[in-house]
């Protein structure tokens, strides 16, 4: 009997190789490259004398330990799996589009050394880390999301907690530096994200995923932990992720209230435990008021350091270049000269502009077009509420020059899909028993007995010995 492979969504069914268990290193290995991912910023690099954010130093230290760790993981399970190329076959038949963006990325990096060009940590960073991840993120089981989940929400707490901590005490622990240059004016928390803005756009997206997802949950916690989160994202500063939490989750919420209204399925307890909460409102609002949390909301509002300006000044750059230029990119000293005099010292706030101001219009094509599938590929055929976080994503994304320069946060999103949104199918694959592969005789006599049919298996009350097993949870 030939081996097969079955699928709940016909359209991902693929072959494959012989069956191989998930070895231990590989499973602990992920676990401990997500909790640095999610745990260790610059500024905690910083103090083991790992220049991760500065321009200067060792080369080696400007990708993130993160990144080494799962390109190791990835090797080690290549090997392990006792065919490489076998290994390569597969995880690019499960995941063609994140198998394109790794080799978008892995090409413009090549391309960028040989040029002696900057970023080649961004490309390493943003894109092959997170690519890298799904990959090994394919493989695992449902206790290894489990485990990952339980990870993620504890960092996440602590992430909020150390930033209320901050702010509470005007002390920053793990600060944000350039170069090991602290920003003394800016006293935002940074936590364990380190930039204050990472820290926001995190959080964001992990409140819309709470929101939306995370219904393993009880809803007690699942509260308590968005309110946590919220107060911590007042603290962080980022205005586009509060603005975005604000609306985007009051559309949501106004969304499910007006659902639940029009099918008549809001019970007495909870409008009870709703008019509690309202009637609590007022005095939450108070107790808001007088820790000084409104006045650091509006601060932000009012003063942002001219991201505003820069962020309509950008465009004046574009006319200092010709069409040639816009599309295979320009000389990078001379834009770096452009933003200076048009006071963008802290940067292009725009990945789309900034990608093709520095790089061109047609590898920022390239980059973004490759990237676009691979997000629609993590989500597919999960709960659909995924948009939430994606949208959010999406959303904050353009805020910055996020993922035009190096960044953590794309594999930190992938973490979030991962664990809080499960796959609404099974991917299956066939293992054969015992009895299929005892000898030659015997496959050859059940290659040319018909298979009884359901109804007559039913009849009977018989199983189905051959049915496919489950051994991927995402």
């Amino acid at each position: 009997m030939r081996a097969t492979t079955a699928s709940a969504h016909p359209t991902l069914s693929q072959p494959t190789p012989d069956a191989r268990r998930l070895d231990n290193v590989t499973r602990s290995g992920v676990l401990a490259a997500v909790a640095a991912l999610l745990a260790v910023s610059g500024g905690l690099l910083w103090f083991v004398g790992y220049n991760y954010d500065g321009l200067t130093g060792n080369p080696i230290t400007k990708i993130h330990p993160f990144t080494y760790m799962i390109v190791a993981l990835a090797a080690w399970r290549s090997l392990t799996f006792g065919n490489p190329v076998g290994y390569g076959v597969l995880v690019v038949s499960r995941r063609p589009a994140t198998a394109l963006m790794l080799l978008v990325a892995s090409s413009m990096l090549v391309v960028t050394a040989a040029r002696a060009g900057p970023g080649i940590a961004g490309y390493a960073d943003t894109f092959i880390g997170p690519a890298l991840l799904v990959f090994l993120l394919v493989e695992i089981d449902e206790r290894d999301v489990t485990r990952l989940t339980v990870l993620l929400h504890v960092v996440m707490t602590a992430n909020a907690l150390l930033g209320l901590y901050e702010f509470a005490t005007n002390t920053l622990v793990f600060p944000y530096r350039l170069d090991g240059v602290t920003f003394i004016n800016d006293t935002r928390s940074s936590a364990l994200q380190g930039h204050p803005l990472v820290n926001a756009s995190l959080t964001a997206i992990y409140v819309m995923a709470l929101l939306g997802g995370a219904k393993s949950l009880p809803n007690g916690v699942k509260l308590g932990l968005i309110g946590l989160q919220c107060a911590a994202l007042v603290v962080f500063g980022g205005r586009s992720a509060m603005v975005t939490v604000g609306v985007l989750g009051g559309l949501y919420i106004g969304w499910l209230a007006f659902a639940a209204l029009r099918r008549d399925r809001i019970s007495l307890l909870g409008a009870a435990v709703a008019l509690a909460i309202l009637s609590i409102v007022p005095a939450l609002i108070f107790t808001v008021i007088s820790a000084g949390l409104v006045d650091i909301f509006l601060m932000r509002f009012v003063s942002d350091g001219g991201s505003a300006n820069a962020r309509v000044a950008m465009f004046d750059l574009f006319p200092y270049f010709s069409l040639r230029e816009l599309i295979v990119g320009p000389d990078v000293a001379y834009v770096d000269s452009l933003r200076r005099i048009n006071g963008l010292e802290w940067g292009i706030e725009n990945p789309i502009v900034r990608m093709i101001l520095y790089q061109g219009a047609f590898v920022t094509m390239i980059v973004l077009g490759s990237f676009g599938l691979f997000l629609r590929e993590l989500i597919q055929n999960r709960e659909r509420r995924v948009w939430l976080p994606i949208l959010a994503t999406l959303i904050l994304l353009n805020t910055s020059e996020s993922i035009a320069v190096k960044t953590t946060l794309v594999a930190k999103i992938v973490i979030i899909v991962v664990c809080l949104f499960r796959p609404t199918f099974q991917r299956a694959t066939f293992r054969p028993s015992a009895a299929t592969i005892s000898g030659s005789n015997s496959r050859v006599r059940s290659s040319m007995i018909p298979m009884p049919s359901k109804r007559f298996q039913n009849a009977h009350g018989n199983r189905n010995v051959s049915a496919p097993r489950r051994t991927s949870s995402i």
